[in-house]
């Protein structure tokens, strides 16, 4: 059996790099073929294909290509990747087409949600914004935010816009609350970007401090893993005249590693095999691929 693998080769800003996943594809077949009782008959390998263009950035041309390549040279049984919403995309619709399933990470984007056609045989290994905006619904009832919602996000014009379909869960997902009405404003190019940053620090900051109504809810997002950048701001006491600790409620939601005693066996040996086979150290925490070396 093969699996044809299609992910970024190089790229380490993105945390499905072949260099990340290789690893654990070995680890993997090894596993299974050890056990014969899972595949009696089989032996499961992989095959390869870059998902990257030539500016080594996902891209929507070349996975689609490299994917049809792979099905017609080595008649693989499933598809891995790609991570990235663009290229996952394309190459998603062709597997359907194929009948073949296709495992991803990322593919994060509400549009990915729709099993009914297309996208019936993607499956997601990693959160969706769909989830992310789930959650929102969730805080809003919980803590009886009914009268507003933040969201502020960068979107690029170019590259994954990974800012652009995380706002977009919530974005979706806010108006299943009743009492809670979403608006949308577009900044165009050209506009006073100073004059609106000012109005969303001194606007947010009386929302940390509150007046006691449950009346507002604020979000920020960032996202790392494509070609985007994203700073989240700090606010410090003394930063102004009327705010001694701002921001009290603030919470940071991030991945947790787990907990199950054989992740840290498995961590150690997927360290190892990065370090032999692809020249690359393995960091112990699940989001600090940026500082991968």
């Amino acid at each position: 059996l093969t699996l044809a693998v299609v992910l970024p080769r190089r790229n380490l800003t993105y945390p499905w790099a072949w260099p990340r996943v290789g690893p654990a594809v070995r680890l993997a077949a090894a596993a299974v073929n050890s056990r014969r009782d899972l595949l009696p008959g089989f032996t499961l390998g992989w095959v390869f294909g870059d998902s990257e263009d030539r500016h080594g950035v996902c891209s929507e041309m070349a996975a689609p290509l490299v994917a049809v390549d792979l099905w017609l040279a080595h008649h693989p049984a499933a598809f891995l990747g790609p991570g990235c919403v663009y290229s996952a995309a394309p190459v998603a619709r062709f597997t359907g087409h194929w009948q073949l399933p296709l495992v991803t990470a990322g593919a994060e984007a509400h549009g990915f949600d729709d099993k009914s056609e297309e996208f019936g045989l993607t499956t997601r290994a990693g959160p969706s914004h769909r989830k992310l905006g789930e959650l929102g619904v969730q805080l809003h009832r919980r803590f009886n935010w009914t009268r507003r919602a933040l969201l502020v996000y960068w979107d690029e014009p170019a590259g994954d816009r990974p800012y652009y379909f995380a706002a977009e869960g919530l974005y979706v997902q806010l108006p299943t609350l009743r009492n809670l009405t979403v608006m949308d404003v577009v900044f165009r190019d050209g506009g006073n970007f100073s004059f609106i940053i000012q109005e969303i620090k001194a606007k947010g900051r009386s929302e940390c401090r509150g007046n006691g109504d449950g009346a507002g809810g604020a979000g920020g997002l960032g996202q790392g893993g494509g070609q985007g950048h994203a700073q989240v701001g700090t606010a410090r006491p003394g930063d102004d005249g009327d705010s001694a600790v701002p921001c009290q409620a603030v919470t940071i939601i991030t991945y947790k590693e787990p907990e199950n005693a054989e992740y840290r066996p498995f961590l150690q040996r997927l360290k190892e095999e990065a370090r032999e086979h692809f020249n690359f150290s393995v960091q112990d925490g699940l989001v600090r691929h940026r500082g991968d070396t």
